[in-house]
C-alpha cells in the first residue's frame, strides 16, 4: 500500500514538472513567436517584428541594400529628430542636428548620404504645434528646408533655401532625382531636383495639395497624395488655411504620374484621407494608407490597388493606425508604421516583417 501510495505521488509530481515545463515551453514560443502581432486577415505578413518601443516613431524607410531603416522618433526629444538602425532594431543613432523639428528622412543610393527636411536652420527650438481649435490640421511650416548630410550626421548641406515650406523628398532608384513638396510658388505643389538641388522642375499645377511622393523603383513613375478641393466653400477654406500655413487632409486621394509631371491620373476616389502611397516593386501595384472604410473615422489600414484604380485588397486588420508602408529594394521585405500594440494612447511603433 505504501508502495503503491509512493508511486502514485511520483507519477503526479512527474505529471505536475511535465505540465509546468510545456506551460513555459508553450508561454516563450508565444513571446518569441512573431506572428503573434499579426491580426486575422493579415495574410502578407510573416515573422512580424517591433523595431521600436515607445513614444512616436514614423516614416521608417529601408536603405537600398535593405541592411537598414532611416526614421523619425520623438523618444528623448521634444519633436522628430532622424534616427537610423539596422532592421533587427539594433544600433540606433541619432542622424539629424537634435534641433529644430525634423520629418521626411530618405537614404541616397549610396547607402552613405540622408536627406530629411528641418527647421533648425531657423531656429533651434521645435515650432509650436498647429493650432487644433481649427479642427484636425496639418502644419505646413516655412522654415522647413531640405538637407543631406553623411549617414553618420555630418557633413551636413542644404538643397532648397527658398522661402516656403520645402519637405517630404524622396529619391528615385535610378539615383538621379529626388521629388519633394514646395509652397514656393503659392500652392502647395511637386518638384524635382537634382540630388544636388539643382535643376528644380515642377511638376504639378492644378490648384490644392500635391505632396507626400514616392518614385516607382524603375524611376519612371511617381505616386503622391493629392486634394482638389471644389469650387466655394472647399476651395475657399483650403486658401484660407493655406494663408495660415496649415492644411486639412481630410480628403486626399491617390495619383500617378510619368517621373516628368506628365500622364497625370487618379487612382483613387473614395473621399477618404489616403496618403503614405508607395509602389510594389513590380511597379503594376501601389500600397496605400486609408480610412476609406470609414471616412469620418482615425481608424487607417493599409490596402492594395492596381495603379489603374482596380484590385481593392484590405492589407492590415488593426483598428487603430496602419501607415508609411514600403517595400525592400528585392520585395522580400516590408516596414510599415502602426499603432497596434502601444503602451500609450497615440504611441506609434515601427514594425518589419517577410512580405508574403
Amino acid at each position: 500500500m505504501k508502495k503503491t501510495y509512493l508511486l502514485v505521488t511520483l507519477y503526479l509530481i512527474i505529471i505536475s514538472a511535465l505540465s509546468l515545463f510545456s506551460f513555459k515551453s508553450n508561454n516563450t514560443e508565444m513571446s518569441g513567436n512573431k506572428d503573434t502581432l499579426v491580426f486575422p486577415g493579415e495574410k502578407h505578413f510573416k515573422n512580424l517584428r517591433m523595431l521600436t518601443d515607445g513614444k512616436e516613431n514614423a516614416e521608417a524607410y529601408f536603405s537600398y541594400d535593405g541592411n537598414k531603416l532611416v526614421y523619425q522618433t520623438t523618444l528623448g526629444h521634444d519633436c522628430d529628430q532622424i534616427y537610423t538602425m539596422n532592421i533587427d532594431g539594433s544600433d540606433k543613432k541619432l542622424v539629424s542636428s537634435g534641433k529644430g523639428r525634423t520629418t521626411c528622412s530618405y537614404f541616397f543610393p549610396d547607402g552613405k548620404h540622408v536627406l530629411y527636411a528641418s527647421t533648425f536652420g531657423a531656429n533651434d527650438k521645435c515650432p509650436p504645434p498647429p493650432d487644433y481649435s481649427k479642427g484636425y490640421v496639418w502644419a505646413l511650416y516655412n522654415e522647413y528646408d531640405i538637407y543631406k548630410s553623411n549617414a553618420d550626421g555630418s557633413g551636413i548641406e542644404v538643397l532648397t533655401s527658398s522661402p516656403g515650406y520645402d519637405a517630404e523628398a524622396t529619391i528615385s532608384p535610378k539615383g538621379d532625382k529626388i521629388v519633394f513638396t514646395s509652397t514656393r510658388d503659392g500652392d502647395i505643389e511637386l518638384y524635382s531636383m537634382d540630388l544636388d538641388g539643382s535643376n528644380v522642375k515642377r511638376l504639378t499645377y492644378e490648384e490644392g495639395y500635391d505632396g507626400g511622393a514616392y518614385y516607382s523603383y524603375d524611376g519612371s513613375m511617381i505616386v503622391y497624395r493629392a486634394s482638389r478641393p471644389k469650387e466655394g466653400k472647399e476651395l475657399d477654406e483650403y486658401r484660407t488655411l493655406l494663408k495660415e500655413g496649415l492644411i486639412r487632409p481630410h480628403i486626399l486621394e491617390i495619383f500617378v504620374m510619368n517621373a516628368d509631371g506628365t500622364n497625370k491620373r487618379r487612382v483613387t476616389n473614395n473621399e477618404g484621407a489616403n496618403f503614405g502611397p508607395y509602389f510594389f516593386p513590380d511597379g503594376k501595384k501601389i500600397i496605400f494608407c486609408s480610412n476609406l472604410g470609414d471616412p469620418k473615422s482615425r481608424n487607417f489600414d493599409l490596402w492594395a490597388i492596381d495603379i489603374d484604380g482596380t484590385n481593392l485588397e484590405q492589407i492590415t486588420f488593426n483598428n487603430s493606425f496602419d501607415g508609411f508602408p514600403m517595400f525592400s529594394m528585392d520585395g522580400k521585405k516590408f516596414v510599415f508604421c502602426s499603432n497596434r500594440f502601444g503602451k500609450a494612447a497615440g504611441e506609434t511603433n515601427v514594425f518589419i516583417c517577410d512580405w508574403v
